[in-house]
């Protein structure tokens, strides 16, 4: 639902009552517009825990205009707090620089009036966001949104407070350290009486801070305007468009360092990353952080390039510490004040629960690895010509490239010797010695994407309970890479069969991992995820089945029924890969909990442990003749197999939701691959014609060779450049608005890399047909994938669809 300025008040709180004869003829004597105004309807706005604020309709003339007047609430008030004078005070300079903010029209410092000090602002209508994941727009608009939140924070920091008459406005030295007393002093304030009683982790936390408070200088340029709460719900966005019309709540407003600002202004990352959620909106991703939202990595680099400051990976832990405890001595005193009941919100007893949480969370980030990257993510880099890989990506890919000369290429052929002979479904122990070179150079799970690297860690970490140490955690996670930067690495992986499993990044483990990243439950990534992860066994993805068309799920047949605290599976499916793998242990398995349901509802996903009872694998399937030993492509049976309700992911009816969010990105890395399968196809096409002769000269002279091979280089950079181009769509706006560029590269990635293997095997004639050189089996995999990756005609009809509707937009 999206509130707007009028769709968020609600009749007055008794506490806050208003001598409206008394104020009504405060405005008629100030307010030179208000002389013409005989009535005055007052509403109080519901959202928001601090200074009580009011929606003002001044009537009469035949005409009305609305106001906003903020004033301290009653009773005894802790020391400095609820200063609407400064709050005015930093309005009116405002008013005269390109900050959007509210014209203020007076402030009135005699409390006979209405019982407290007060001031008037004007009535701006927009829209108000209450859930920071934005679950009612689309991915560009959400993406927008942030964006036009990130630059208009850069916008306040980049005032002159002294040019605007705020020279004084707070002391600028040592605002780290202030800050801490302050909020000490306020939250010990608030539990002097014990109501609420005081928390002694809570002294352990201050201690910490003033203990690592970072060197301050009044003169850098991170020192200027503190809002003090600027955070997603204190800003008015345009009722139509993404652009902020108006900036709120500036009671904590001072001069100081403004780094406090942009890391409270991220602190959903944090809280949604420990799963709490507050009593008042605004505080944590409610619906998780959805697609088009940047991760903090960019988000905080958009705001580092607009502000033009450094990168504050070194400090960044000690400013969340400090804005959480400083969250937790504000909320504090809104509960001190909701148990008296003069809080400007109904009294809610979860706010002490959520106090607990919020200092547990302090806590853990005191002894938590660092929680930016050290290098910023390259947000302008997205939009270059051609997709230029970054210097830090270019160095990785380097890595990889060594990795596969030294290690990859001169064992195909051990590989495939053992996966064509009678032992072909035993695992070559030089398989697990490659993956543990990978592991140690950094080259394991590339494809984890930046957003979802930290919670990837906090699995194999277990907070501190598992094997694994925190850096050998983080170690395992990969890069933290976009979709495109890890377009760049993928590619290479895809010039071997061989490769994606020894760094960890295969079908359909990858698309597994990320279904249990994404929907898992904390346990199912406990027994699942983390073993995944560290490459300790393997998984397989059931979804085709034999006697349907699967190219629409809806038809699936298989059965999820459920029975008490067990769901009972019954069906067939085949093309499951990764089934006759030794290691494999888990398969996801989709199918039908509810017929009746709406038909994108009946589907729903499940976990399926291999040796369960009732699970049987009938046979390995051959692709072109290749049956991809040791790991296959099985047909299976499942005859009455019980798991329990707890390994249903996400809920009954979401399968297609899944799904949605494991295709795009797993689809999209196939097409990665295939770039460098054509790339492999293209060197030992060239390598081939350079040496054989035929006819007195090389292949390379003949004419129509070297017009075919121009021919093919150019279709593979043009496909690579929509591949990557699906990739930025993809993380600029999430799987609905990149659906188009992912169906062209589906399309035209194999397309392209069949063409260039094709004529590769044609240049090597007999030899390239056969098991000696890898592109008969690169070729295989290619072919496949024009119908594995869903068929060709299904992109195609997407492609047409959206065209079309463009088409009649445009009438």
């Amino acid at each position: 639902m999206v509130h707007t300025t009028t769709t968020m008040v609600r009749e007055v709180h008794s506490a806050h009552a208003l001598n409206g004869q008394a104020l009504l003829k405060y405005m008629q004597e100030t307010i030179p517009e208000c002389a013409q105004y005989v009535n005055l309807d007052i509403k109080q706005f519901g959202h928001g825990q601090s200074n009580p604020t009011y929606l003002l309709t001044a009537i009469g003339g035949g005409t009305s205009k609305r106001f906003v007047l903020r004033k301290k609430p009653p009773g005894v008030l802790l020391p400095s707090a609820h200063a609407v004078d400064r709050e005015y005070k930093i309005l009116a300079a405002l008013g005269k620089t390109d900050v959007p903010v509210p014209k203020v029209y007076c402030l009135c410092m005699d409390p006979s009036v209405i019982g407290t000090v007060f001031y008037i602002m004007e009535h701006v209508e927009g829209r108000l966001f209450l859930n920071p994941s934005l679950p009612e727009l689309d991915p560009a608009q959400r993406r927008a949104i942030y964006s036009a939140m990130c630059n208009t924070l850069a916008a306040i920091h980049k005032v002159d407070a002294d040019a605007v008459g705020l020279g004084k406005f707070g002391r600028r030295e040592n605002y780290c350290k202030r800050q801490v007393i302050t909020w000490a002093r306020q939250y010990q304030a608030s539990t002097a009486d014990g109501n609420p009683a005081p928390d002694p982790r809570v002294e352990t936390l201050i201690d910490w801070l003033k203990n690592h408070v970072p060197a301050e200088d009044a003169g850098v340029e991170r020192t200027g305007i503190v809002h003090g709460d600027f955070r997603l719900d204190n800003v008015i966005f345009h009722p139509t468009e993404p652009r902020v019309i108006a900036v709120l709540d500036w009671e904590l407003a001072t001069l100081g360092n403004q780094m406090a600002d942009i890391v409270y202004n991220c602190l959903p990352y944090q809280f949604s990353e420990s799963n709490v959620r507050f009593p008042q909106p605004g505080y944590s991703f409610d619906s998780g952080r959805l697609p088009g939202i940047p991760s903090i990595g960019e988000y905080v680099s958009q705001y580092c390039q607009a502000k033009g400051v450094p990168w504050p990976a070194s400090t960044w832990k000690f400013y969340t510490a400090l804005a959480i405890f400083r969250s937790t001595a504000i909320w504090t005193g809104v509960y001190r004040r909701m148990l008296q009941g003069n809080s400007s919100a109904q009294r809610n007893e979860t706010v002490g629960d959520a106090l607990s949480h919020l200092t547990d969370i302090a806590l853990s980030v005191t002894n938590s690895r660092p929680l930016l990257p050290e290098i910023p993510p390259e947000t302008n880099r997205v939009n270059a010509v051609g997709f230029e890989p970054s210097e830090r990506v270019l160095k990785l890919r380097q890595q990889v490239l060594e990795f596969m000369d030294k290690y990859v290429y001169p064992n195909e052929e051990k590989l495939q010797k053992l996966a064509l002979s009678d032992q072909r479904w035993t695992v070559h122990p030089l398989e697990e010695e490659l993956k543990q070179i990978a592991k140690a150079a950094g080259l394991w799970n590339l494809w984890i994407p930046v957003d979802s690297a930290a919670l990837a860690s906090d699995v194999l970490f277990e907070n501190g309970a598992g094997t694994q140490s925190r850096d050998e955690a983080s170690r395992l996670v990969g890069a933290g890479l976009s979709n495109l930067d890890y377009a760049h690495v993928c590619e290479i992986l895809g010039r071997s069969v061989w490769a994606p499993q020894l760094l960890n990044c295969s079908a359909p483990d990858t698309g597994n991992m990320e279904v249990l990243l994404r929907y898992g439950s904390p346990e199912q990534q406990r027994v699942w995820l983390k073993p995944l992860l560290e490459g300790e066994i393997r998984s397989g993805f059931a979804m085709t089945e034999p006697a349907v068309a699967s190219s629409d799920a809806t038809n699936i047949e298989c059965s999820i029924v459920r029975e008490g605290d067990e769901y009972i599976i019954n069906g067939r499916k085949w093309w499951t890969s990764g089934a006759m793998d030794p290691r494999c242990r888990l398969l996801i398995v989709m199918g039908k909990t509810n017929v009746c349901a709406p038909l994108h509802k009946q589907q729903s996903m499940i976990l399926v442990p291999l040796q369960t009872r009732g699970v049987t694998v009938v046979r390995p399937l051959t692709v072109y003749g290749f049956d991809d030993a040791p790991h296959g492509h099985a047909e299976v049976i499942f005859q009455n197999v019980r798991v329990p309700v707890s390994n249903l992911l996400l809920g009954e009816g979401r399968g297609f939701e899944i799904a949605q969010g494991r295709l795009g990105p797993g689809r999209l890395h196939h097409c990665m691959r295939l770039m460098g399968a054509a790339e492999r196809g293209l060197e030992y096409m060239t390598k081939r014609a350079l040496s054989r002769k035929a006819f007195g000269k090389t292949l390379a002279q003949n004419g129509a060779f070297a017009a075919q091979l121009a021919e093919l280089r150019i279709e593979v950079e043009q496909t690579r450049l929509l591949v990557h181009h699906a990739a930025n769509q993809l993380d600029l706006h999430g799987n609905k608005v990149a659906r188009g560029a992912l169906a062209m590269a589906k399309v035209a990635a194999p397309r392209t890399a069949l063409k260039v293997l094709d004529y590769a095997i044609q240049v090597h004639g007999g030899a390239g047909v056969c098991s000696d050189l890898p592109l008969a089996h690169l070729w295989a995999t290619a072919r496949t994938l024009r119908i594995a990756d869903g068929p060709d005609e299904v992109h195609i009809g997407t492609i047409a669809k959206l065209e079309l509707s463009r088409a009649r937009a445009r009438l």
